[in-house]
Protein backbone atom coordinates (compact mmCIF):
# COMPACT_ATOMS: atom_id res chain seq x y z
CA UNK A 1 0.00 0.00 0.00
CA UNK A 2 1.46 3.48 -1.03
CA UNK A 3 1.03 6.02 1.14
CA UNK A 4 1.12 9.53 -0.27
CA UNK A 5 2.58 12.58 1.66
CA UNK A 6 0.82 15.93 1.76
CA UNK A 7 2.56 18.81 0.99
CA UNK A 8 2.83 20.78 3.99
CA UNK A 9 4.03 24.75 3.35
CA UNK A 10 7.07 25.27 5.56
CA UNK A 11 6.86 27.41 8.78
CA UNK A 12 8.66 29.80 7.67
CA UNK A 13 9.32 30.20 3.89
CA UNK A 14 12.39 30.87 2.25
CA UNK A 15 12.49 34.46 2.00
CA UNK A 16 14.52 36.67 -0.91
CA UNK A 17 17.05 38.68 1.73
CA UNK A 18 17.39 41.05 -0.87
CA UNK A 19 13.75 42.17 -1.59
CA UNK A 20 13.13 41.62 2.11
CA UNK A 21 15.67 44.34 2.73
CA UNK A 22 14.73 46.76 -0.17
CA UNK A 23 11.10 46.24 0.94
CA UNK A 24 11.98 46.94 4.81
CA UNK A 25 14.35 50.04 3.52
CA UNK A 26 11.17 51.79 1.27
CA UNK A 27 9.15 51.24 4.36
CA UNK A 28 11.54 53.19 6.33
CA UNK A 29 12.04 55.91 4.26
CA UNK A 30 8.01 56.46 4.30
CA UNK A 31 7.99 56.70 8.20
CA UNK A 32 11.37 58.29 7.97
CA UNK A 33 9.39 62.41 7.66
CA UNK A 34 8.06 61.66 10.85
CA UNK A 35 10.52 60.86 13.02
CA UNK A 36 12.58 63.77 11.42
CA UNK A 37 9.79 66.42 12.26
CA UNK A 38 9.94 65.78 15.82
CA UNK A 39 14.11 65.81 15.72
CA UNK A 40 14.72 62.36 15.21
CA UNK A 41 15.84 59.44 12.67
CA UNK A 42 16.00 56.03 12.12
CA UNK A 43 19.04 53.47 11.25
CA UNK A 44 19.09 50.26 10.14
CA UNK A 45 21.99 48.20 12.09
CA UNK A 46 21.18 44.83 10.78
CA UNK A 47 18.93 42.04 9.11
CA UNK A 48 18.99 39.02 10.55
CA UNK A 49 16.44 36.68 8.42
CA UNK A 50 13.10 38.34 8.91
CA UNK A 51 14.25 40.49 12.36
CA UNK A 52 15.50 43.72 11.29
CA UNK A 53 17.61 45.64 14.11
CA UNK A 54 17.16 49.49 14.30
CA UNK A 55 18.68 52.17 16.14
CA UNK A 56 16.54 55.59 16.65
CA UNK A 57 18.69 58.52 16.63
CA UNK A 58 18.68 62.27 17.43
CA UNK A 59 16.03 63.18 19.24
CA UNK A 60 14.17 60.01 19.97
CA UNK A 61 17.15 58.66 21.54
CA UNK A 62 15.99 58.71 25.27
CA UNK A 63 12.44 60.03 24.67
CA UNK A 64 9.54 58.38 26.64
CA UNK A 65 7.49 58.28 23.90
CA UNK A 66 10.40 55.66 22.01
CA UNK A 67 8.77 52.94 22.39
CA UNK A 68 5.34 54.14 21.15
CA UNK A 69 6.98 54.71 17.94
CA UNK A 70 9.09 51.43 17.02
CA UNK A 71 6.06 49.33 18.55
CA UNK A 72 2.75 51.34 17.03
CA UNK A 73 4.56 53.40 14.29
CA UNK A 74 7.56 51.66 12.48
CA UNK A 75 6.76 47.95 13.54
CA UNK A 76 3.03 48.36 12.49
CA UNK A 77 4.19 49.47 9.37
CA UNK A 78 6.49 46.97 8.26
CA UNK A 79 4.07 44.45 9.37
CA UNK A 80 1.50 46.13 7.07
CA UNK A 81 3.14 45.80 4.04
CA UNK A 82 5.72 43.18 4.55
CA UNK A 83 3.60 39.78 5.56
CA UNK A 84 7.54 37.73 6.13
CA UNK A 85 8.38 40.72 8.77
CA UNK A 86 9.58 39.15 12.02
CA UNK A 87 10.63 40.99 14.96
CA UNK A 88 11.62 44.54 14.94
CA UNK A 89 14.75 44.70 17.58
CA UNK A 90 15.72 47.88 18.91
CA UNK A 91 19.59 48.57 20.01
CA UNK A 92 19.90 51.53 22.33
CA UNK A 93 21.60 54.55 20.89
CA UNK A 94 23.94 56.54 23.69
CA UNK A 95 22.17 59.79 24.83
CA UNK A 96 24.31 62.63 23.68
CA UNK A 97 26.51 64.32 26.47
CA UNK A 98 25.24 67.80 27.34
Amino acid sequence: MEQKLESVPPENPVVDQTAFQEKVYKVIEKVRPFLNMEGGDIEVVEFIGQDVKVKLLGACVGCPSSIYTLKLGIEQALRKEIPEFGHLIPVDATPPME
